[in-house]
């Protein structure tokens, strides 16, 4: 395992500059943002460290000297839509845009794409099921040919009123992603792990490892912190921001001990990457470059890489 971090904290810098910091601080890899140019719906979308829209074999091979000079790694590429909205243009432009940053991806010889399965949040899980079907069998087909895993984040993305009652993304439980690999099992389809979407959702973030071991192609390191009494005021069926607030590792509720222990013992060998939604870093481009290095800093005591 080694450290790395998402380059979303960063959308105010050159990809030059994201990497000159990566390898001054001694980060081995960074998840480059792909997002399309000049589209922001929301807080941490709309960086475009890669513009796999216009990249050519120039923009290939500069990207990839870039990073082998600085001695770091791209731990894969990033871009979380909602391929499932309940709007046609916007499903359609997550879905063209994806099977670009999978061809750009294979380009650069990043072999992990991360995303969003996506969700109509007005519709059940059942009755999101056959477009998620329809959406990500060619997606994975796509992928495979590629040689390309997909590495598919379990947030819920219930946070404002728009994505309320279902969120905007099926893959959050351990029984979604059960039904998930039955239904489409190529193993280039898998799990971009994050323990702190299953701390806010009051589920056991280290006993699903064992079971979906094989499906890890990336870890996400972001912490969770629960305020009891306020969730026990407003209970589990409220809005999350009520009683939920994203943190540096270290600064929540997860063990991060036993949490890296138990990835030592399923053998994950990949990137720890750094994802950093804590408000209480966002005031400059300096205190957002803090929070990656005192994210780091906590988790070297486990890492060694």
């Amino acid at each position: 395992m080694h450290i790395g971090f998402v380059s979303a904290i960063l959308p105010d810098h050159s990809l030059e500059d994201v990497v000159k910091f990566a390898s001054v601080s001694s980060f081995k890899s960074v998840e480059l943002m792909c997002w399309p140019k000049g589209r922001s719906d929301r807080r941490y979308s709309g960086v475009t460290h890669v513009d796999v829209a216009s990249i050519d074999s120039g923009a290939i091979e500069r990207i990839q000297n870039l990073f082998k000079q600085a001695n770091v790694q791209i731990s894969g590429l990033g871009y979380y839509p909602n391929p499932l909205s309940g709007d046609p243009h916007e499903s359609q432009t997550a879905v063209a845009h994806l099977h670009r940053v999978i061809d750009a991806a294979a380009d650069l010889g990043v072999n992990v794409v991360n995303t969003f399965v996506g969700r109509d949040p007005a519709q059940s899980v059942d009755d999101n099921w056959p477009r998620f079907l329809e959406t990500w069998r060619p997606l994975v087909r796509h992928a495979e040919q590629r040689g390309i895993f997909i590495g598919i984040e379990n947030c819920p993305m219930l946070f404002g009123a728009d994505e309320w009652p279902g969120g905007k993304n099926l893959a959050t439980t351990p029984a979604i992603w059960r039904r998930m690999f039955a239904d489409i099992p190529s193993p280039h389809f898998g799990l971009n792990y994050d323990p702190s979407h299953l701390i806010w959702q009051q589920i056991d973030y280290i006993a699903p490892l064992e079971e979906f071991k094989s499906r890890i192609v990336h870890v996400h390191a972001k912490d969770a912190r629960i305020d009891v009494a306020a969730l026990n005021d407003h209970g589990v069926l409220s809005a999350p921001k009520l009683w939920h607030t994203p943190k540096l590792p270290g600064q929540g509720d997860i063990q991060w001990g036993k949490f890296i222990g138990a990835l030592n013992d399923i053998g994950y060998h990949g990137p720890i990457s750094i994802e950093v939604e804590d408000r209480a870093f966002e005031t400059s481009s300096e205190r957002r470059k803090e929070s990656l290095l005192i994210a780091r800093r906590y988790l070297k005591q486990f890492i060694v890489g």
